[in-house]
């Protein structure tokens, strides 16, 4: 689900596009959530120049799209929002036929209920989200999100700017489900949040790993790739999933209606599902791939690494965020009621 700030991959990597190519493949994504290698290798192969524009939560995604944006040829929604973009006619279906690396993909990845028979979507990557937590400064074992509520992290905490991630934490804590529709609930929600906003430094959904691995944040909510991420540049950082529970999810590709490139939108998708390119996203920006062919290339540290492949005792504490239905606008309002505060 996720993470370079404003990266627009044309500029980059027109150098590497062969002379006279006319396709154009315009994505919308997470920011540093494909390698530039990855994507340098499907333009020198196809000879089609990727354009790559970034979002920092489902919900701007759902935004520009239903407000007539145009132009976007695939774009990674996450599960939950799913939904709403097909019931919105916002989506156009998939011809499996085009895509034969689909055959890769893990059965229990296959036919979800936000999108059954993958009409819609098919699996890029998923993860969970929990707590980075930079050890050098925090000396205490960090089991609970009531430590990004603790005083003493005040300047030096982050969250996402995402509201059902960050309204997901504070339910947990409460010891509500994150999907909760009880309005009492997502009301109190948004007081814990409201009271926590004075330690918060920043709400930030793009630059978490850089934050961390900077030292100017030194407890940050994100994405389990994303902090290993910044683990990668300062060892010092560490991922954990709290004893409440966090949230998996996963984020999917989808074209959306409208788009003037589907032949090389279907072309990348399955460029993506070849086994050795899913590895190559999982080796670098560290989500685990639904592709089971994938697993041979993989280092055998990555599929032993609890904080890439949880184990199963850590999975049962995990929760899908669910579309809320005529209650996303409430909780969307109880967001800009935490963020002006």
């Amino acid at each position: 689900m996720k993470k370079l700030v404003w990266l627009v991959l044309a500029g980059l990597l027109l150098a590497f596009v062969p002379a006279g190519a006319q396709q154009v493949l315009n994505i919308y994504n997470w920011a540093e959530y494909i390698p530039d290698d990855v994507i340098r290798d499907f333009q020198r192969e196809y000879g089609i120049r990727v354009i790559y524009n970034v979002y920092s939560n489902n919900e701007e995604l759902h935004a520009r799209l239903r407000a007539g944006a145009t132009g976007y040829d695939l774009i990674f929604p996450s599960d939950y929002i799913v939904p709403v973009l097909v019931e919105e006619g916002l989506l156009q279906e998939i011809p499996h036929e085009a895509i034969p690396n689909l055959a890769y993909v893990d059965e229990q990845f296959l036919d979800p209920p936000f999108d059954p028979g993958n009409r819609y979507t098919v699996p890029y990557l998923w993860g969970t989200t929990g707590i980075g937590v930079n050890t050098r400064f925090v000396k205490e074992e960090i089991d609970s999100w009531e430590a990004l509520w603790d005083p003493k992290y005040r300047g030096r905490i982050a969250m996402l700017n995402d509201p059902r991630e960050v309204f997901a934490v504070a339910l947990k804590l409460l010891g509500y489900s994150a999907n909760t529709r009880d309005l009492e609930a997502l009301q109190e929600a948004r007081d814990l949040l409201i009271e926590q906003k004075p330690l918060v430094l920043t709400y930030d959904s793009d630059n978490t790993n850089h934050l961390l691995a900077a030292g100017e944040v030194w407890l940050a909510h994100g994405y389990s790739g994303d902090v290993l991420m910044a683990a990668d540049v300062n060892p010092d950082i560490v991922y954990v999933v709290p004893k409440e529970g966090g949230i998996m999810w996963m984020d999917v590709m989808a074209i959306p209606k409208g788009a003037r490139n589907v032949d090389a939108a279907l072309k990348f998708i399955d460029f993506i599902l070849r086994p050795d390119v899913s590895a190559r996203l999982t080796q670098v920006i560290h989500y685990p791939n639904p592709n089971r062919g994938a697993h041979e290339y993989l280092d055998p540290e990555v599929l032993s690494d609890p904080a890439i492949y949880p184990p199963q005792d850590v999975m049962e504490r995990m929760e899908w965020i669910e579309d809320l239905g005529e209650l996303a606008p409430v909780v969307d309002r109880l967001w800009t009621e935490v963020k002006v505060e």
